[in-house]
This record gives structure tokens, C-alpha cells and sequence, in this order.
């Protein structure tokens, strides 16, 4: 079979954020490998990194949400294009003042362990992320009231017109519809229960999750019998297993063997422009990053396309804002073109030669290691002496939570709405603005951009809160990564996605 590389244009962009990776203790409730039935055999995929539970309203985790994307539903939820498609919502209408959303459910949907699905679910789901101020929510800023006038209707009044409501309720599973009884025994952490089309079936701990079709499913039942996904923190591992037939999906791709695999007639490689981005962010609450020259300095001072080559062997575009240029939200913008004369100027007029910073990177995402040698080697040339400070994960969003450094890289997965992209990361009052940064001007713009519903006057404000942002170094983007994935010839209907969303529910095996 031919290899293919795929490339899927961009409707719109927009937040699943990098992710917390405390490990969780998981319960072992039985065989986690694949297994072969009278339907067919499991789907094995290999994933990087075990969950740290299951619960989506609790976990920031990719590896959770690549688990729970095939075990939960939202009210709406993107297409390839990251278009809102129905889903448990089978259509929706909004009123002329567009403060009321009435959304009409579908009646055919039951959850996994036989429950009725109803508009209840939904108020509970939405309420309790509401009520116990969980991580997301902020997504629900602008809603005054869910009402379930019967159960197939549910009613959500905002405060103010809110054009990206949609993409916040399904975005990604985070906003997924669980069951009352699940979360209120405690088991959802751990056995999930949803009415997505694959149910949960075992967990061991340390080695894999299985998951079983559910025949009840809305959409169809699944072709295969199930999916197992086993975690491979190794990628050559993942991609020996591919290659021997023990493996049928991986994400787990070293960049550095893209080329090579490519050339494999015994994989398929999927690659796809992704909608995430990578950054680093100087903290304002300190000196001198305070000064505005400090970080436009740095800005000038770094050579994206070394950083994005070692970072991701040139799986990736260079960019210098967040959302890429395969999206309708795009911005042009291209003012910190390598200048280390006008960098060495901006240092020496802020007062801040022989400047020892820290730049804090991750274990838990290699490439931020790699890309920080690039950067100490290009801030050494403007008298930025670099320490690498790199850490666990769980250790690095603590000291991050705490404002315990001086730069740091990182980036954003799977954001959709413009809104997402900028909102929580640069409002004064955003809840991941660790940085500390502050304009009231964009405060503005971004205030006014949520509730716009004029799609070019929404891009006018975006495009003026961007170029803001990035003109004060709030953050300094870097690039938007490839999504790169490989599966066995054998496995058919599979696409990858630019939101990374893993959806295996429409997937069969060659005869």
C-alpha cells in the first residue's frame, strides 16, 4: 500500500492545553492486551504516557484524553475541519438577541452501563464543572442559567453573545457528559462510564487500558471489537512493535526517524499541519523581564528555524504567533526577524548586560530540552548567560503555579477558537497568565473579541490583540508542530486530525 502524507486545511483553530502527568495509582480489573474475537481483534495503539485518571472533568492530560476520546460524547464536537458538528445534540438554535441557546438531544443515546442519557445529564455535567470551579471552568464565564425544560431540551442563557460557546462545550472531552452515579461512587476516576462508542473494559497499571465497542452506540457500532491502548514511553520501542505486528497505531514517533519511516513499506505515516504551538515566556514579575526591551531583546536574539529544526527535525513551522497559517484566524506577522545588532541594543538600553537567566524545560517534553541548548547558544550571543533548569512535570507546572522562574518553554495543544489562543494566556485576569502580563488595551480588544458575533470585525480585534501581545513579549512563539502519526497498512478509515483528536470509531482491518 502506498504510504501516504496527509495535509488537511484548517477551517478554524482553537484548547487542550498541555497537560498535567501525576501518575495515578490505576486498578488492575483484568487483561489489558489485545485479544481476538468472533468480531474481529482489538485495535493495539501505542501512546507515550499512561493517564493520571480518567475522570474528564478533572484531567488535563493528553494521554487521558487520547484514552477518552473514544469513551465520551459532547454536546457538539469538530469535524476535520474543526467545523461544531451535532453529536448528543442533534441541533441547536440560538434566539435573536443571541442570548439563549436551545440545544435538542438525541433520543436514541444510552450510557454504556444501560442508563438513559437525558438533558439532566447535561445540566449536571455543565454544573458540576461550574459548582466546583474546575479547570474548565472558565468556559462557562458568560452562562446565567442550563434549564431542562423537558428531556430533550437543554437551555443555556449567557450574559452577553458568546460566538465561541460551541467550540467551549466541544472543543475536547474535558466538557464531555458524564453519569451522576459514576462520578458520585468515585469510580469515574478509574472505570469511566460514557456513551461514547467504546466502553471501558480494563485497566493495568503501568502497561495499558482496554476498551470494548459498544453496540448501543448512536453513531453505529464500531467495526472492531475493541482498542487497547498500551503506553510506550519509548518511542523506537513503539515503532519496533509497529513494524513487528504488535502495534497498530502510535503517535509515539521519534522526529528524528520521520524520513526513515516514510520510506517503510510496512507503515502508513500520517502528517498533518497541527493548530498548536510552542512558546516561551519571559516572567514579567520579575527584573528584568519586566522591561519590555528585555524581552523584545530576546524575541530578536533567537533563530526560530535552528530551535525548530532541533526541536522537531523540521516537522514544523516557524511562526511568531500562536495560531498558524493554515487557519481563517491567521494573523501575518513577522517583526522579530533574526536581529542580534537591534537585540544587543534593546539589552544595552534596558541596563541589563550580563544577564544569568534560568530557562525552565520539561522531561515529560524532550523537545523543550533539545530547543533549550539552541536558546542559551543564541541568548549567549546578546550577554544572556542560560542556565537549563529541567524538570519533572508535576515539578515544573508547581514552580510555574508558584512564579518560580525567570523563561520558560512550553506550548498549547488543540485549541480552536481564537478566543482560546489568547484569552487565559494574556488577559490580566487570564487563569494561565503565569507570566504576569498586563495591557489594558488588550484586555479590551479581548473583552470585546468574546462576545463579537461579527466574524470580520471578530478577526479585526484578534488581529490587533495579537500583534499587541506579541510586540510586548508577552509570550515568544516559536513555532506550530506536525502531527505525526503511523499505523499498520492493514488498519483502514483512520485519519489524523489537527486538533489530535484519536477517534477509532469508524476504523476496520483489511480482510
Amino acid at each position: 500500500m502506498k504510504k501516504q502524507r496527509t495535509v488537511l486545511a484548517l477551517a478554524f483553530v482553537g484548547a487542550l492545553t498541555l497537560s498535567s502527568c501525576s501518575a495515578q495509582e490505576g486498578v488492575d480489573l483484568g487483561d489489558g492486551g489485545g485479544g481476538d474475537s468472533e468480531n474481529g481483534r482489538n485495535l493495539v495503539a501505542a501512546i507515550a504516557g499512561e493517564p493520571d485518571q480518567l475522570d474528564p472533568h478533572n484531567t488535563s492530560a493528553y494521554f487521558s484524553f487520547q484514552v477518552l476520546e473514544n469513551v465520551y460524547d459532547t454536546l457538539v464536537a469538530p469535524d476535520e475541519n474543526l467545523e461544531m458538528q451535532p453529536a448528543l445534540a442533534e441541533s441547536w438554535e440560538t434566539s435573536d438577541d443571541q442570548l439563549t441557546w436551545t440545544f435538542t438531544l438525541r433520543d436514541d443515546v444510552t450510557f454504556h452501563d444501560g442508563s438513559e442519557f437525558t438533558s439532566e445529564d447535561v445540566a449536571y455535567s455543565f454544573n458540576r464543572i461550574i459548582d466546583e470551579e474546575l479547570g474548565n471552568a472558565y468556559r462557562f464565564g458568560a452562562v446565567e442559567s442550563i434549564e431542562t425544560p423537558d428531556e430533550q431540551t437543554v437551555v443555556i442563557k449567557v450574559s452577553s453573545p458568546s460566538p465561541n460557546l460551541l467550540s467551549s462545550i466541544g472543543g475536547f472531552k474535558g466538557m464531555a457528559i458524564v453519569s451522576a452515579e459514576n462520578v458520585e461512587s468515585g469510580d469515574i476516576q478509574d472505570t469511566p462510564i460514557g456513551t461514547g462508542p467504546f466502553a471501558f473494559d480494563s485497566y493495568t497499571t503501568g502497561d495499558s487500558i482496554s476498551l470494548t465497542a459498544n453496540e448501543d452506540y448512536w453513531g453505529g457500532a464500531p467495526e472492531i471489537p475493541g482498542v487497547t491502548f498500551r503506553f510506550i514511553s519509548e518511542g523506537t520501542t513503539a515503532l519496533a512493535d509497529l513494524t513487528a505486528g504488535q502495534v497498530d497505531w502510535t503517535d509515539s514517533i521519534p522526529a528524528q526517524q520521520v524520513t526513515s519511516l516514510e520510506s517503510n513499506p510496512d507503515v502508513e505515516v500520517g502528517m498533518v499541519p497541527s493548530n498548536d504551538y510552542w512558546y516561551l515566556a519571559p516572567n514579567q514579575a520579575s527584573a528584568p523581564y519586566d522591561d519590555v526591551r528585555v524581552r523584545q531583546a530576546i524575541a530578536y536574539a533567537i533563530d526560530r528555524d535552528a530551535i525548530t529544526q532541533a526541536a522537531s527535525f523540521g516537522n514544523a513551522t516557524t511562526n511568531q504567533l500562536a495560531i498558524p497559517e493554515s487557519s481563517s484566524w491567521y494573523t501575518e506577522y513577522s517583526e522579530y526577524s533574526l536581529d542580534l545588532e537591534r537585540a544587543q541594543q534593546l539589552m544595552d538600553d534596558a541596563g541589563a548586560s550580563d544577564l544569568a537567566m534560568e530557562l525552565m524545560v520539561t522531561t515529560q517534553y524532550p523537545e523543550t530540552v533539545t530547543a533549550a541548548e539552541v536558546i542559551a547558544d543564541n541568548l549567549s550571543q546578546i550577554g544572556i548567560t542560560v542556565d537549563i533548569r529541567t524538570l519533572d512535570f508535576a515539578t515544573w507546572l508547581d514552580e510555574q503555579a508558584n512564579g518560580n522562574f525567570d523563561m520558560l518553554m512550553l506550548g498549547w495543544l488543540g485549541n480552536i477558537d481564537p478566543d482560546d489562543f489568547y484569552y487565559n494566556q494574556h488577559h490580566s485576569e487570564g487563569s494561565s497568565n503565569a507570566q504576569g502580563y498586563s495591557n489594558p488595551e488588550v484586555d479590551q480588544l479581548l473583552d470585546e473579541a468574546r462576545t463579537e458575533t461579527d466574524v470580520a470585525a471578530r478577526q479585526g480585534l484578534y488581529d490587533q490583540a495579537a500583534t499587541q501581545i506579541a510586540d510586548d513579549g508577552s509570550y515568544i512563539y516559536l513555532y506550530n508542530p506536525d502531527v505525526i502519526q503511523a499505523w499498520s497498512p492493514a488498519l483502514e478509515g483512520y485519519e489524523p486530525r489537527s486538533d489530535r483528536a484519536i477517534r477509532f470509531a469508524d476504523v476496520s482491518f483489511a480482510e
